[in-house]
């Protein structure tokens, strides 16, 4: 015979249990429909990650380091420096440089001064040609005169001679003073074309002192943008190679942005400006918003090493990734501690085709 306590007690169970059954399955339904749901008005995918420009930095020219001023994970404002190498040997080359830039120039000055010289020289010799050809013109008149006066014997063959010879002289004065303007001119030709070549020399010399000035200031490296310090490669005293990475610098001016891959089936009504909702594995619960920026132009596997080839082998088809890249909005500091390849999942609302 049974115990009516026992029954009514097994009762109360079954129909506690009855209720919870009926409440679960409840709960469940309605999370499966708001599942459902969800899935029908938005696309979603925990296959993103956030991404930032990091860049090596390198040095420009060959040296021992002197000094390093920054530290791993340093933030950095853009023109801060960061290293210094030994410039003793290129400013030693740059003092040269100079040095030898101001001798060109001395030489060009010495050469202006040569050809204002022989231009007065010019000058002087025009004045003499018309002196000594005043003379000849005179000397010409005597000897013409004397020559008649000689045939009518009314002077010697002694004075005709001296006559004669005061001729020659003139003469020969008349075409020295020309033979001088000549080789004035020449000479200032010679030396223009000496101020040409001196000319070239500068501008040479001159690039050549601009370059070592350039290779003093690579001396010092700054830092390109402001952002935050990675890892650092090298060590002070250490020597470095023009090109060599030194570090590597997170560019905070350009702006934090997620890069979300989606299936191929899910972008086709995605667009540019649209806005999403993306959710940091590093702080649950928060949702950061954000803007489609851009969409791949060809799927992840197409930027890969090695592509897949489907034509060879047997061909298993694969559900494709088209990389999205989604702007974090606001840039400002509600984005400080969000750093790149951070975990990210992306909530887009589907759009009617």
């Amino acid at each position: 015979m049974s115990n009516p306590k026992q029954n009514k007690a097994d009762k109360i169970v079954t129909r506690i249990t009855s209720v919870l059954s009926i409440i679960i399955l409840a709960g469940l339904g309605f999370w499966g429909i708001r599942v459902w749901l969800n899935a029908k008005a938005y696309e979603e995918t925990n296959d993103a990650q956030v991404e930032e420009y990091i860049n090596p930095i390198a040095v420009k020219v060959s040296g021992y380091i002197q000094e390093i001023r920054f530290e791993e994970n340093q933030d950095v404002q853009r023109g801060d420096t960061l290293l210094i190498i030994d410039n003793s040997e290129y400013l030693s080359q740059q003092e040269e440089a100079s040095a030898s830039l101001q001798n060109a120039k001395a030489q060009l000055n010495v050469l202006e001064s040569g050809i204002h010289t022989q231009e007065k020289t010019a000058t002087v010799t025009v004045a003499q040609i018309e002196a000594a050809k005043a003379k000849l013109w005179k000397a010409q008149q005597e000897f013409d005169r004397y020559k008649k006066l000689l045939a009518s014997e009314a002077v010697t063959q002694q004075q005709f001679e001296n006559i004669s010879t005061a001729l020659d002289v003139a003469k020969a004065d008349y075409q020295a003073t020309q033979d001088a303007y000549t080789a004035s001119l020449a000479k200032v030709t010679d030396i223009a074309m000496q101020k040409q070549a001196a000319s070239s020399e500068i501008k040479r010399k001159e690039a050549v002192l601009h370059l070592h000035n350039i290779q003093v200031g690579y001396t010092v490296i700054t830092a390109p943008y402001t952002g935050k310090m990675g890892r650092r490669t090298v060590q002070e005293g250490q020597l470095v190679s023009a090109g060599q990475t030194i570090g590597f610098i997170v560019n905070h001016e350009a702006g934090k942005w997620v890069v979300a891959n989606f299936k191929e089936t899910q972008v086709r009504n995605m667009y540019v400006g649209e806005e999403s909702d993306i959710e940091l594995d590093a702080y649950p619960g928060k949702i950061f918003k954000g803007k489609i920026e851009s969409l791949s132009g060809a799927t992840g596997s197409k930027f890969s090493l090695l592509p897949p080839d489907n034509a060879t082998g047997n061909f298993v088809k694969i559900a494709q990734r088209i990389p999205v890249r989604i702007r974090l909005m606001p840039a400002t500091d509600s984005l400080q501690g969000v750093t790149a390849g951070m975990s990210a999942t992306v909530i887009i609302k589907k759009q009617k085709a």
